[in-house]
């Protein structure tokens, strides 16, 4: 049987077109899902070996849904990320002008990229907040709404007429996704790898969020991307999602997260996976190699054991 690959739906988003850029997935089953919950629930269920779904862009910063729901769903681990370019178009059915566009569909996250577009484009024009870029599309071919912020697929699959193409008020955004799988041993580290936590500090404890950055710091671990979510637990409560330089095989990495283990109400790792694109790797700081936290600890073995190192080898 094919592997079976869930991604946020219908067919002709963005969503479908990072996964196919994955080689794996030529030969494999895709499986459009109405929502980013639905699409991983069907892996915690079984009914689909892997989910692709879009966790941040680079203008409108993160996808709430898909953070949330890892965050409280059943368990699901990152096995890695693809990166693509946004480029949107703007479609409308019957062949109709800007000038008749009264009401147009669009994904939060496209009307956030494109609100300047709009303004200045179809200024008159209501926008209406639609489950996916593909929904926008399919929605306006059945006659709901005058016009569509979608993806040129979902426009060429559903007959609609392209009015302007490479939409977007920046023309470098860029969206991540992120392949989750049930949980498994982590991909082998590439010396280039991005290591994903969710952290739980203890809310009435001063300078607890300072504790947990200096348990990164402290170890030469770089933090690329911080962002806080309510726990849903009560008003004042939140959870700290945080991307990490570094792999959990790494010394410093998993010392690291037995740190913040000690000192967290919880903790809870999301995976260790190759990052995107060709950005260099970015070497340890002196003293947090792998090599120097190995002799370190023969350091203190010698020290426990009664044989402390002389001065002069070292």
């Amino acid at each position: 049987m094919s592997t079976r690959y869930s991604y946020l739906g219908p067919e002709g988003t963005f969503s479908e077109e990072a996964l196919r850029t994955l080689p794996e997935t030529a030969d494999a089953t895709l499986l459009p899902a109405r929502t980013v919950p639905e699409a991983l629930d069907a892996v915690r269920g079984g009914d689909a070996d892997a989910a692709l779904v879009p966790l941040e862009n680079s203008v409108g910063g993160s996808v709430p849904v898909t953070v949330d729901d890892l965050v409280a769903g059943g368990p699901l681990q990152i096995r890695r990320e693809v990166v693509l370019p946004i480029r949107f178009v703007f479609a409308t059915r019957d062949g109709r002008g800007l000038d008749a566009v009264r009401t147009v569909a669009a994904h939060p996250q496209a009307s956030a990229q494109c609100r300047r577009w709009l303004r200045d484009t179809v200024p008159a024009a209501t926008v209406t907040d639609v489950l996916s870029n593909a929904t926008a599309a399919i929605l306006c071919a059945q006659g709901e709404y005058d016009g569509a912020l979608s993806t040129p697929l979902a426009a060429r699959r559903h007959g609609l007429t392209v009015l302007a193409e490479g939409v977007a008020d920046h023309a470098d955004a860029m969206t991540r996704f992120v392949l989750l799988e049930r949980p498994a041993p982590a991909p082998e580290p590439t010396g280039n790898d991005v290591t994903t936590i969710a952290v739980f500090i203890a809310h009435d404890r001063v300078g607890a969020l300072l504790a947990v950055l200096t348990e990164l710091a402290v170890r030469g671990v770089n933090l690329s991307r911080i962002e806080s979510r309510p726990t849903g637990e009560a008003l004042g409560r939140y959870c700290f999602l945080l991307d990490c330089t570094g792999h959990v095989a790494d010394a410093r990495m998993g010392e690291a997260l037995a740190g913040l283990r000690r000192i967290c109400r919880d903790v809870r790792f999301f995976g260790s996976y190759p990052r995107a694109g060709a950005e260099p790797p970015v070497p340890p700081p002196p003293g947090m190699s792998d090599a120097d936290f190995t002799e370190a600890r023969s350091w203190l073995a010698r020290i426990r054991a009664g044989h402390p190192t002389p001065p002069e080898s070292r």
